[in-house]
């Protein structure tokens, strides 16, 4: 099969022909139809996780897909084989399945069925950027009428997290470039802060002057690069870069922490239904063919990405 694929640590990926994977127990292999890249996918190209999962090789690239059920293993028995459903490849180790390829062997548990109203382009674009931001909205217990900061919201996962903070009421501080700012408020943003203009912090406390209630930070790996000081005392923050930690939230008297995130059926499911029924907006910003894929990461690298972009096995 083809595969966007890492030969060996430290090399960088090419279109490879690999064995098409068997299921083992609990998984399911997928003919996959397309592809959803992540920022997590430069993230294992370059080597940052190894110190903390095992890495195998050849390791194939991207964690989302949609497609068609080509075969099952062991003690599954909520899907069968022509069955056409979307699925993830779980943030466990051992590294090394991945979707970007014409076969992928995903978990069981992360399978659902697609409905009928997505495409499957749609589709892989939501698991883990969709049920990212399931996990870091509910880490806030958000009320409504709470003011929340969300720090890189016009990425893939920011996007959903939008959406999702203001269904439930609340108001929308998002960050974004100039060109994000008209879709962001479509999407339900209230306010929307040109993180290049200046401080985002603020620019923040000047329309809220006491601080917002709540930050969900998708973006900035070190301390500086966190709008921290536009969250008032007592507030709470989620985060998906692992910063800040502990002791600098504790240090400003604010509460949460990193959230990892590896969404199952019961976190997808919900979205799925949700997409399909047009109440939540899957902003696919680029569609490339499988011999452009690593172009498609080059994009997430530089961050220029205004949502998702998804591999089309079928192009």
């Amino acid at each position: 099969m083809r595969s966007l694929s890492v030969p060996a640590s430290g090399e960088q990926p090419i279109l490879a022909n690999l064995p098409v994977p068997t299921p083992g127990a609990g998984e399911v292999l997928l003919r996959v139809r397309a592809a959803a890249l992540n920022p997590l996918d430069n993230h294992i190209v370059a080597g940052a996780l190894e110190q903390m999962f095992e890495h195998r090789y050849p390791l194939v690239l991207g964690r989302d897909a949609s497609g068609v059920v080509e075969a099952v293993g062991d003690g599954v028995g909520d899907v069968t084989v022509g069955d056409e459903v979307l699925g993830h490849v779980l943030f466990e180790p051992p590294f090394q399945a991945g979707t970007v390829a014409e076969y992928a062997v995903v978990s069981a548990r992360t399978v659902v069925s697609k409905p009928a109203g997505l495409d499957h382009v749609t589709a892989a674009a939501l698991p883990l950027a969709g049920g990212a931001a399931r996990l870091v909205v509910d880490a806030i217990n958000p009320q409504p009428g709470q003011v929340v900061l969300v720090n890189g919201a016009s990425g893939g996962v920011g996007r959903y997290v939008v959406q999702l903070l203001s269904q439930l009421g609340l108001i929308v501080v998002a960050t974004g470039a100039p060109g994000d700012a008209e879709r962001l408020r479509e999407l339900g943003a209230t306010d929307v802060v040109d993180f290049t203009a200046g401080s985002t912090a603020e620019q923040v406390r000047s329309v809220h002057p006491d601080g917002v209630d709540a930050l969900i930070n998708l973006a900035g790996y070190t301390l500086e690069e966190v709008p921290l000081d536009a969250v008032r005392s007592g507030g709470v923050v989620s985060t998906t870069t692992q910063v800040p930690d502990a002791d600098a939230l504790a240090a400003r008297q604010l509460s949460g922490g990193g959230i990892m995130a590896s969404p199952t059926r019961d976190l997808i499911a919900p979205l799925a239904e949700q997409a399909a029924k047009g109440e939540l907006h899957i902003d696919v910003y680029r569609v490339l063919p499988l011999d452009q894929a690593a172009d498609g990461l080059a994009e997430l690298a530089a961050g220029r990405a205004r949502g998702k972009i998804v591999v089309d096995l079928s192009l």
